[in-house]
């Protein structure tokens, strides 16, 4: 199903001349961006690559730098981290943010009144022990170039977002969750330290024992703290990559809160798809997909060629609508056979599926999409769920990905961290003004009010006082930020509540 296109750690850099280096980066990878300093690249063995243009070099390049969701499109400028560090000593407060890869949602990964950093052109994996797991890289890297090193090795990542696109120091500095928050955490708590560069200069060396209010604040804290520059973390080893998936199709939702439990407790992976269209007896029916990896015996290919499909252009209107929405929960549904199915599944299929599509997030439409992911007590769990959908349902909103799986009791290591003991739902809209927003506001409340949280790098638009209820610590982060670091988000919530 999901193939993620595994390219060599650091192919993904671009020159000034773009047509000069078409046809070498035809053979080495996609030609995306301008350096601004070029770092020598590396193959996926660690090996130089030499790049016939090593010498060109722009100041600075605009471009979209668009975030997920779609939602704000202009031209932003951006920078490499060499450039960014040449500048040390002059740089005024606010005027800069680091940027991953764009696949946070919201404005967190934005600064329209400055620059941003551009982080992916160091995406290189500076070290690599294939006998304890260890692995020390650049924050550009992508989680799919991590695995396209580590897989070969029986090594995967302790924690996986839904995407392989995400650099490494986006997955640090949002603390990402995966399909195993019950069993491992977040991403943070495998991480075991990091080099980070801040405004005034200094270069600190972040783990537990040293700096460790920065380590903890940087865990989570949206790239505010500093310029993350290299990351340490801990690979799970694995007899295979790929995972013995057990399809579980249930009715409703009472059905799901009688299963999680069980499941969660036998499984190292625990997620679950809803039709949120469905209503009365049906409400909250869907397929619970539990995994573990599988044996050594499988005839998967480790590493897949490539993507298969891509949404070349974004559609004059939202293909996700209410008619659409309802022929796919059907038949996403019905496919599962009643009760449980066990399967072996490509590891690509079951934590990437979307990956395999490039671009969909452009199916919403011109507007793009809003997403919106909440956390809440486990007590009232089946009834707040069932309040948000029925909400947006009733708004006339389909969402087309709505997720709910259980957060475990694996304290997060980070300041600023999403995920808390409870149950987490997903749910995404397309963008349709004013209706939408209104809709987002209702869903905030309902969460605040049962003492739950909203995703702030999921976010778009969500009040000072949601975030704030949905943060307490937040003006700790605010102390350790770095003074020539802010974003959209941080200057929308935080800093609006100081003054």
């Amino acid at each position: 199903m999901g193939v993620v296109a595994a390219l060599p750690a650091g192919a993904l850099y671009a020159v000034a001349d773009l047509d000069a280096c078409t046809s070498w980066h035809a053979a080495r990878g996609s030609c995306r961006f301008h350096h601004a300093r070029l770092a020598q690249p590396a193959d996926h063995a660690g090996r130089g690559v030499t790049h016939p243009f090593r010498s060109c070099r722009a100041a600075m390049n605009t471009q979209d730098y668009e975030s997920w969701g779609r939602l704000d499109r202009r031209p932003r400028q951006g920078i490499s981290p060499d450039d960014y560090e040449d500048r040390i000593g002059s740089i005024e407060p606010e005027t800069f943010l680091p940027f991953g890869n764009g696949r946070s949602y919201g404005d967190s990964c934005h600064n329209d009144l400055g620059v941003l950093i551009d982080n992916r052109r160091h995406a290189r994996i500076l070290a690599f022990d294939p006998g304890t797991g260890m692995m020390t890289c650049e924050a550009g890297i992508t989680l799919g170039d991590v695995l396209a090193r580590a897989i070969p090795h029986r090594f995967f990542l302790p924690v996986t977002p839904g995407t392989a696109f995400v650099t490494i120091g986006g997955a640090l500095a949002n603390d990402v969750h995966g399909k195993n928050h019950h069993a491992r955490g977040t991403f943070g708590n495998h991480v075991t330290g990091f080099t980070l560069l801040r405004s005034n200069g200094e270069r600190l060396t972040c783990t537990p024992q040293e700096n460790p209010e920065l380590f903890a604040a940087t865990i989570g804290g949206m790239g505010l703290t500093g310029l993350i520059l290299t990351v340490s973390l801990r690979l799970n080893k694995v007899p295979s990559p790929h995972v013995q998936q057990h399809a579980i199709r249930f009715d409703n939702l009472d059905e799901y809160f009688g299963l999680v439990d069980g499941v969660d407790e036998e499984h190292e992976y625990s997620v679950a798809w809803i039709d949120q269209l469905a209503t009365g007896r049906r409400m909250g029916r869907g397929v619970l997909l539990a995994g573990d990896h599988a044996d050594g015996s499988c005839e998967f290919p480790d590493m897949p060629k490539g993507m298969k499909l891509s949404v070349p252009f974004s559609p004059p209107f939202n293909l996700l609508n209410f008619a659409t929405l309802k022929a796919f929960n059907e038949y996403y549904f019905r496919k599962e056979k009643p009760g449980e199915t066990v399967s072996t599944v490509p590891w690509t299929s079951y934590f990437y599926p979307l990956d395999a599509i490039g671009a969909w997030n452009r199916l919403y439409g011109p507007k793009g999409l809003y997403q919106h992911q909440s956390v809440y007590p486990a007590e009232n769990a089946r009834e707040i769920t069932a309040i948000l959908m029925d909400t947006a349902r009733r708004a006339g909103h389909a969402s087309f990905l709505t997720v709910l799986k259980r957060f475990g009791n694996v304290a997060s290591r980070g300041l600023l961290s999403f995920p808390r003991p409870g149950f987490t739902l997903t749910l995404d809209f397309a963008n349709q003004g004013e209706r939408t927003v209104k809709l987002l506001d209702r869903l905030d409340a309902i969460v605040i009010e049962a003492e739950g949280a909203i995703n702030p790098y999921k976010d778009a638009r969500m009040s000072p006082q949601v975030f704030e209820k949905s943060f307490t610590s937040w003006r700790k982060l605010e102390a350790l930020r770095d003074p020539a670091l802010t974003s959209n988000f941080w200057r929308r919530t935080a800093l609006a509540l100081s003054k």
